[in-house]
């Protein structure tokens, strides 16, 4: 089984989008362990309203590959609008940050937030 730790965040109806987007993800991995979720201002994007950020943890026989392709699915039926700009409003976010215990994902280096989450649920 494979380790993953996944980044949360939306800033559009967070409230259902979170609980929604766990739900889906859930039907096809297990989830172990998600982080106390914190509203955090936007990042290079001013303009638009504050986010609501975590992390889950969770283990799958998926392959990497296969869980990045399942997040964009859960992103798309949450109504990600993948039109807008890279760090405009969305319904949610979904990204791999930790795989088996590395870290694949940059911003886990850029942002406390992530890794006061990340670090939550290891």
């Amino acid at each position: 089984m494979n380790v993953a730790i996944i980044g949360i965040g939306s800033n559009i109806r967070a409230e259902e989008n979170i609980p929604l987007a766990l739900q889906l993800l859930g039907e096809r991995v297990t989830i172990e362990k998600v982080s106390e979720l914190i509203t955090t201002t936007p990042v290079g994007m001013t303009g638009q309203p504050d986010f609501v950020n975590g992390a889950v943890r969770i283990t799958t026989a998926l392959s990497q590959e296969e869980l990045e392709r399942l997040l964009k699915e859960v992103e798309d039926r949450t109504g990600r609008d993948r039109t807008v700009p890279r760090f405009g409003p969305r319904t949610i976010d979904l990204d791999i940050v930790v795989w088996n215990g590395e870290i694949i994902d940059p911003d886990y280096y850029a942002r406390d937030f992530l890794r006061t989450a990340v670090s939550e649920v290891s």
